[in-house]
């Protein structure tokens, strides 16, 4: 009787023992369960974080490229704006250096202007390419009279080219100066209504005969 009653009691103790491990595991589990899912969590937040900060460090990195790429473009047109810039002021200083200024008084002609006799034009003339037209005049000469009202200046008026200047010169009159009378004695001139042609710094012509328009054209097409 009194071992039967020793085997209930072990068997109930041992039931005992098992339902409390098993609470006590239930227990545990619990209490573990929820740090497993927040540091899977964690690690997915960390994850997330990662991805984020290497999509902005690759958004950065192309926006930085296009930035890098607009200020290449933006470089490159300002260098072409520049250059055609500079080449449209070359073009223009060509432009400038073809076109000859005068300060002297214009006695005919537009384009190709005939003017009283000044150095500083007629040496910026012949430093040009352009045809030198001297005609040597008196005002006590009727013959350069007439000449210069009936054919020299109506021959520049009408002239349309701009590769031609001319210069009245005072010869043997009250108007002549040194420079004039030096001119005179470069190209031996012996005659008023004497006409001297000069192109690049080369005499060409040299004519004392009295010409009518028509010869001015022609002896000028000649020279050219």
């Amino acid at each position: 009787m009194h071992t039967k009653h020793t085997h209930g009691f072990a068997a109930i103790a041992a039931v005992i023992i098992i339902a409390i491990a098993i609470v006590a595991g239930v227990a545990y589990y619990g209490t573990q369960r929820p740090s497993d899912e927040a540091m899977e969590s964690s690690e997915h937040m960390d994850l997330d974080e990662s991805m984020m900060q290497e999509n902005g460090m690759m958004e950065e990195d192309e926006s930085s490229l296009i930035m890098d790429e607009d200020d290449t473009m933006l470089m490159k047109d300002e260098s072409t704006a520049d250059h055609a810039d500079d080449g449209m002021m070359m073009e223009g200083s060509d432009s400038m250096m073809k076109e000859t200024s005068f300060s002297g008084s214009v006695i005919a002609g537009t384009s190709a202007p005939l003017i009283d006799f000044n150095t500083t034009d007629y040496e910026q003339a012949l430093a040009s390419d352009k045809l030198v037209v001297l005609y040597f005049y008196a005002n006590w000469c009727p013959v350069c009279t007439e000449e210069v009202a009936n054919a020299l200046y109506p021959a520049f008026n009408e002239l349309t080219r701009d590769d031609v200047v001319g210069f009245r010169i005072n010869y043997n009159d009250n108007q002549t100066d040194d420079q004039e009378k030096a001119l005179a004695r470069e190209f031996g001139v012996a005659y008023q209504h004497t006409k001297v042609f000069v192109q690049n710094k080369e005499r060409v012509l040299k004519s004392p005969e009295s010409w009518d328009k028509d010869r001015y054209f022609s002896e000028i097409e000649k020279a050219l």
